[in-house]
């Protein structure tokens, strides 16, 4: 476990904090915020990474449980004074829990949003000619990465899992209304909008859970927690004597978008995690994709709701991390950048990480990694290079299709996430696209983003517009390649993205 608590100015006995929570996929964290959005403490702790079978990953929802646990009272800890205001709560997302309402313990263990053990019953659905009207109501295409699927696995192979379900005693949540039941004792089993639209069981035009989805996929509505605006009142946390509200939820993609400050239609972020997640907001209405792309809501602050075109890359960092465990190129993944540097590029070299499938906008569940053009010329380097660059190529397809859905075309790309600190994959990034890659002073964006939401919920900030003036660019990279090698380059992934999706 990490903590980090600078010695700030903002630390006096008047200050207001706002503790956000980020459950990560690999990775806990509590950042505490004071008023002004400055970063005050933090606290981050790993938890383990489950691989039961071949394309299953799993979590234990107690070890997540006591990670964040272990985080918020570090991070709180290191606040030596002033008064807590308000919780927000951002989280990986589609990750499926269900536990048990009397005893709320999880009846298995958590299927992570990577896992791919219901890809064949999602392959029936699509047969079925169900594509249209779960896009229609959902605005997701049928696949394993959403819960609907997860949850019906569970109750069908966990044994005694339906009778429970059926008799109204067990309980569905993705991993904020898992923290939520649990910081509230018990007391409250809820969600957010954001998180309820990816699912695959939320109607985003009624803004409700549909019945005829729930029926498709066996799932009492009994297991579905209520759903609220992201700025709306979740019950009480204490931690170390603090009763601390907790008034913001968001998955970590939307509360990236909004610590973004992307509030203005047209507005795209990036975030380069174990996955990659571009999302674009399209305003106060869907907009369903005739790219493959994802119609998600991005927000309900109030009563006003925002929707978001999205865009879901399975393996961007996680590849990275299968250089460091299972090829062992990299003993931490920091390194990478400087073993990608000693090359002055790719040597032909072509990386197409579909280590768990392809997500947008290709949505091949059966595609698998493939590195392309190796010679004896090739090294380590070469590799970690094209790893790298295999990252950006993913964000440049989904860009593309983005750029189509929306009719307009995208000026500057800001990103997040521990990838985007690094610079050579930044400016690759801004090479492949043509436009400028922005990166923001605040690296903890998607804490922030919560941090601002509970603060809304709270009544700090009266509007989103007192916060649009908060956000600060640190760095920006504009493309120094030629276009003609760029052609070049692009050209040759996309010959390995088609050689990666064959049969």
């Amino acid at each position: 476990m990490a903590i980090d608590v600078p010695d700030s100015q903002y630390l006096c006995p008047m200050n207001r904090y706002i503790l956000a929570v980020d459950q990560g996929t690999s990775s806990s964290k509590a950042i505490v915020f004071d008023d002004r959005g400055h970063q005050v403490s933090m606290s981050s702790k790993e938890f383990t990474q489950l691989f039961p079978r071949q394309a299953w990953v799993e979590q234990n929802p107690l070890e997540i449980l006591s990670s964040v646990r272990a985080v918020v009272n570090e991070a709180v800890a290191g606040v030596r004074d002033g008064e807590f205001v308000a919780m927000g709560i951002t989280n990986q997302r589609e990750t499926t829990i269900v536990w048990d309402a009397a005893s709320g313990r999880p009846i298995c263990n958590a299927i992570v949003w990577q896992d791919r053990r219901t890809s064949s019953y999602c392959d029936s659905l699509k047969a079925q000619g169900l594509t249209e009207k779960i896009q229609e109501k959902t605005g997701l295409v049928i696949d394993a990465y959403f819960s609907a699927s997860k949850i019906r696995w569970i109750l069908q192979n966990v044994p005694g899992a339906r009778k429970k379900a059926m008799e109204g005693r067990l309980r569905f949540g993705t991993v904020d209304s898992w923290l939520i039941w649990n910081l509230t004792s018990g007391k409250v089993h809820a969600t957010d909008v954001t998180n309820a639209s990816r699912t695959m069981l939320f109607n985003i035009n009624s803004l409700s859970w549909d019945s005829e989805l729930l029926d498709l996929f066996g799932i009492p509505e009994s297991m579905m927690p209520q759903v609220r605006s992201s700025d709306a009142f979740y019950g009480e946390a204490t931690v170390l004597g603090h009763n601390i509200p907790i008034t913001g939820v968001a998955g970590d993609q939307q509360a990236a978008l909004f610590g973004q400050m992307c509030i203005d239609e047209g507005s795209v972020k990036n975030t380069y995690g174990t996955g990659c997640f571009l999302l674009m907001n399209c305003g106060d209405k869907p907009i369903l994709s005739e790219n493959r792309l994802l119609t998600t809501v991005a927000w309900k602050l109030k009563d006003k709701v925002s929707y978001a075109l999205e865009g879901s890359i399975f393996v961007a960092g996680a590849a990275v991390q299968w250089l460091r465990d299972g090829l062992g190129l990299i003993k931490n993944s920091s390194e990478i950048e400087a073993l990608a540097s000693s090359v002055p590029d790719n040597g032909g070299v072509y990386f197409v990480p579909a280590l768990t499938g392809m997500g947008a906008p290709y949505w091949n569940q059966d595609a698998r990694g493939i590195i392309t053009g190796l010679t004896r010329g090739a090294t380590a380097a070469h590799i970690a290079r094209a790893t790298l660059e295999g990252i950006a190529f993913q964000t440049m397809d989904i860009v593309a299709a983005m750029e189509r859905d929306a009719g307009i075309l995208i000026s500057e790309l800001k990103v997040d996430g521990g990838a985007s600190r690094n610079n050579l994959l930044m400016q690759f990034q801004a090479d492949i696209l043509g436009t400028e890659v922005i990166r923001p002073k605040v690296t903890e964006i998607t804490g922030l983003g919560a941090a601002y939401m509970a603060g809304l919920g709270a009544g700090i900030w009266s509007s989103v517009g007192e916060l649009k003036d908060n956000w600060e660019a640190e760095r920006r990279f504009s493309r120094r390649a030629s276009e003609s090698r760029m052609a070049e380059c692009k050209a040759a992934w996309a010959a390995a993205v088609r050689k990666a999706m064959a049969e």
